[in-house]
């Protein structure tokens, strides 16, 4: 059940580092942010018995939110 959310949620993560190259600080924390949410948040769901894909979803939302934020301040230099 674990590989069946893994394997997706990592080709996200590895993509999304690859393709961070022509963007802002602002758009790599989001694309960065959302990926490890996304990762993270497939693992605590498999691991806690829920869905992944819900997991993963919500996982994403907020790593988004938060690498946002932090892309923003770097951008800013606050």
């Amino acid at each position: 059940m674990m590989k069946k959310f893994t394997y997706p949620v990592l080709a996200i993560a590895l993509g999304s580092s690859v393709a961070c190259t022509n963007m802002s600080s602002t758009q790599q924390g989001t694309l960065t942010g959302a990926g490890i949410g996304a990762a993270a948040g497939a693992g605590i769901a498999a691991i806690a018995g829920g869905s992944g894909w819900t997991g993963a979803a919500v996982g994403a939302v907020a790593g988004g939110v938060v690498g946002h934020i932090k892309g923003k301040e770097a951008e800013t230099g606050k």
